[in-house]
């Protein structure tokens, strides 16, 4: 495999065969992230691309799924799109799904129509990056879209038959609108109504827009037990008609996992217990992104 860069990829898609069709991430603006700093995107060159294919087909006879790395793979334009995924389907025949990160400017660039055809190629499912439903954080952040087109975005991926994983950041509010970030996340998320919500929890890297606010004292991080706070705030103002909502990343303070809407007062509970003192939280130093 032909890879450059930093690879990031879902935790759900540790076992995959990861593909990396663009370099970098097409945004690549949010003050938190410094995930590609310095890196210009660009789409890879199609033999490239095909030759990745053509390794996996010799030699990934095991692996069941495809993720498309980098950033953003669904802002590759159609036509050259729907030819990785026809490739995809043709020489990796026993894959029984393909993932790719989305977000709004590339969900807004395809018609509804252009999202069925990639679905039926076997794009099955999307991870889009939320981070926050509050209109104040999001363009603070810069994450380029307000909490009204995540809705419409979000909802026109599921639409089109997408699974769709959703992505917030407890924290990335900081201290003075941290109740109002995880309520407004709560009201967004119970809009888009997704398959999957992923929750993290925020660590600064140096370097980034947010760790200069953060050491300048303009941005006032939270500490465990008001990002708990945030946490259950954020989990009380979301209804999914049927969505699996976790907060089991290795940046959590408590790992939880939550099949909504069955599940979602044992998992308050559990956070008030945790709140109370009665479980013990995850230490600093084993926190990682």
């Amino acid at each position: 495999m032909h890879y450059e860069g930093m690879i990031i990829r879902p935790p759900s898609e540790a076992n995959s065969i990861l593909l990396q069709v663009t370099v970098g991430c097409s945004r690549n603006k949010c003050t938190f992230c410094g995930t590609y700093q310095g890196e210009r995107f660009r789409i890879k060159t199609d033999d490239i691309i095909q030759a990745d294919i053509a390794f996996a087909e010799q030699y990934c006879k095991r692996q069941r799924r495809v993720f498309l790395c980098d950033g953003d793979a669904l802002i590759i334009p159609q036509k050259r799109l729907v030819s990785i995924l026809s490739d995809i389907k043709r020489q990796l025949p026993w894959v029984t799904r393909v993932g790719a990160y989305a977000n709004a400017k590339s969900l807004k660039l395809k018609t509804p129509q252009e999202l069925e055809t990639l679905q039926s190629l076997g794009l099955g499912i999307l991870y889009m990056g939320l981070e926050s439903g509050d209109d104040t954080t999001l363009q603070a952040i810069q994450k380029g879209a307000p909490a009204e087109e995540m809705i419409r975005m979000g909802q026109k991926a599921r639409q089109a038959g997408f699974k769709l994983s959703v992505t917030v950041l407890l924290g990335i509010a900081g201290r003075q609108r941290s109740q109002i970030h995880a309520q407004e996340t709560g009201r967004v998320l119970t809009a888009i109504d997704p398959d999957y919500v992923g929750a993290l929890s925020l660590m600064l890297i140096p370097g980034t827009p947010l760790h200069q606010d953060y050491e300048a004292g303009r941005f006032l991080l939270i500490d465990p037990d008001e990002t708990l706070q945030e946490l259950r705030t954020m989990i009380g103002a979301t209804d999914l008609t049927r969505g699996l909502f976790h907060a089991n990343h290795a940046s959590n303070y408590l790992p939880i996992q939550a099949r909504m809407p069955a599940e979602k007062m044992a998992t308050l509970a559990l956070i008030d217990q945790a709140i109370a003192g009665k479980i013990a939280l995850k230490p600093e130093h084993l926190r990682a992104l």
